[in-house]
């Protein structure tokens, strides 16, 4: 009888990624569907409009991942700019949830919303911390293995570079 074997789990960053997306929709309709919000709607819109883009923005580089589209486009800095979209994207989220925040007068939706918007700013912000840090260690290895040993003398029988 053959079992077969058992899924792993994504890595860290992925599931992060996750559940940075959903935690976002749900900050997204929370502020949406509450009744309060025609009160001011520009402040409530911006939050919005920053929910959607950091959404959009997350799910297209997933796709450029997942169809490996950085080796078709070489001419764009893939980690580059991710780091900035998650750099600038959890400013502007911490703004807007800051923003929702001030302006709930206690009524639940907004508050949830804005709840849901600073733990959608903490995982952008581990996100960017995992990031850096896994490419600072990749860079760090490549740098940091020992070279093969040189006879300085030229001893061996090759001639010694000049």
């Amino acid at each position: 009888m053959h079992i077969p074997e058992r899924r792993k789990p994504p890595p860290p960053p992925a599931s992060l990624k996750m559940n940075l997306k959903v935690t976002l929709l749900i900050a997204f309709v929370c502020v949406r569907s509450s009744l309060f919000r025609w009160s001011n709607p520009s402040a409530y819109s911006y939050f919005e409009v920053v929910a959607i883009c950091n959404m959009i923005m997350i799910l297209a580089f997933y796709l450029v991942r997942l169809f490996r589209l950085y080796r078709v486009f070489t001419c764009i800095s893939w980690p580059l700019s991710e780091f900035l979209h998650y750099l600038i994207g959890t400013l502007l989220l911490l703004i807007a949830s800051i923003v929702v925040a001030s302006k709930s007068y206690n009524e639940s939706g907004l508050v949830a919303g804005a709840i849901f918007g600073f733990v959608a700013t903490f995982l952008c912000l581990a996100s960017i911390w995992l990031s850096y840090k896994i490419s600072c260690v990749t860079q760090s290895t490549g740098h940091c293995l020992p070279r093969a040993k040189t006879n300085p003398e030229g001893a061996g029988g090759g001639p010694r570079p000049a």
